[in-house]
């Protein structure tokens, strides 16, 4: 089964929603990073969701994502974002377990395991990220950490459900700091956590971590490599689409 390749732009706390639509608009015109073998999907902050969606409407060349979403559909949760109001407006992933949400709002793997089960129970399509620190890294605990974040997150949830899912691969310490992770050692660890559920055999793996377009091509002409997850180079238009147009070249050399 060949699985799909997918770039996902997560703008994080950025773009007020004029500037998510000149983005928008932009990436639109650029027709030739628009092919069947790559499929192209970016996740604006909450404000933007709606004006984002109204824009793309009924094209099949951008998918819309959330960046979080609570593992309650309702209740007593100041700030929080639930899956039926992402579905309602148009989205078809979610981004859960990043770092940052870990880190900064203290998401633990229970809550991410939650969260799955809840996005899967709605449609949503969850994007489930793992990575360890440096010092794991260092002392080389990386793919016991991943591993260990992977089995946590699919903990309760079936094969075919877990089919339903994508996972990103997101060494900390490469997010935001310039520095990417070895290609070929990238898709070692990304083997492995592949291997840990049977399930996961055909579940499409993204790297994230400091991804340009100078390295996409690179990374994702990697085996175990199905795309990327970008976090600064996808807020610009030019560069985004450069990265997806690299991510279809390393698809079609393969």
């Amino acid at each position: 089964m060949s699985r799909q390749t997918l770039i996902v732009g997560n703008w994080k706390m950025h773009k007020t929603i004029a500037e998510a639509r000149d983005f928008v608009l932009a990436l639109l015109a650029r027709d030739d990073c628009f092919v069947p073998e790559v499929r192209v999907a970016i996740c604006p902050p909450f404000t933007a969701l709606e004006a984002v969606s109204e824009l793309l409407g009924d094209q099949s060349k951008i998918a819309l994502g959330a960046q979080t979403m609570h593992w309650a559909t309702s209740g007593p949760y100041t700030g929080a974002v639930s899956a039926p109001m992402l579905v309602e407006v148009g989205c078809t992933y979610v981004l859960l377990g990043h770092s940052e949400r870990r880190s900064y709002n203290a998401e633990t793997d229970e809550i991410v395991n939650r969260e799955v089960k809840t996005a899967l129970e709605h449609d949503l399509i969850p994007i489930v990220a793992v990575g360890e620190t440096l010092a794991e890294h260092k002392a080389g605990q990386a793919k016991e950490r991943v591993v260990a974040q992977t089995l946590a997150a699919f903990d309760g949830v079936a094969g075919e459900q877990i089919a339903r899912c994508i996972l990103a691969y997101e060494p900390i310490w490469a997010i935001g700091s310039g520095l990417t992770e070895d290609p070929a050692s990238a898709n070692d660890v990304m083997g492995t956590m592949r291997g840990c559920r049977e399930a996961l055999h055909d579940v499409p793996i993204l790297y994230g971590g400091s991804v340009k377009p100078a390295n996409a091509r690179a990374l994702i002409a990697q085996e175990n490599i199905d795309g990327a997850l970008v976090g600064g180079a996808s807020l610009e238009a030019a560069s985004f689409a450069e990265i997806a147009i690299n991510a279809r070249r390393a698809v079609q050399s393969r």
